[in-house]
């Protein structure tokens, strides 16, 4: 399953610049978008893989530590 960045324009002309939203391709996930954001027009989208996202959530042992004796 893949991750896909959104950049939206929602009707009432608030802007929305980073909306992830995962689906197995593009479409699928355009259609679970347009059902939380009706008449929504899309600016941007561009594929995020997963490795992307995951690589931001390792944290060290090191990391962990500091965090529990604050």
């Amino acid at each position: 399953m893949q991750k896909f960045d959104f950049s939206i324009q929602t009707r009432d002309g608030q802007r929305i610049v980073s909306l992830v939203i995962a689906g197995r391709d593009q479409a699928e996930a355009e259609k679970k978008l347009r059902q939380m954001y009706r008449n929504c027009e899309v600016v941007s989208c561009n594929s995020k893989q997963m490795n992307d996202f995951k690589a931001q959530q390792i944290v060290s042992i090191e990391d962990i530590i500091s965090m529990i004796s604050k």
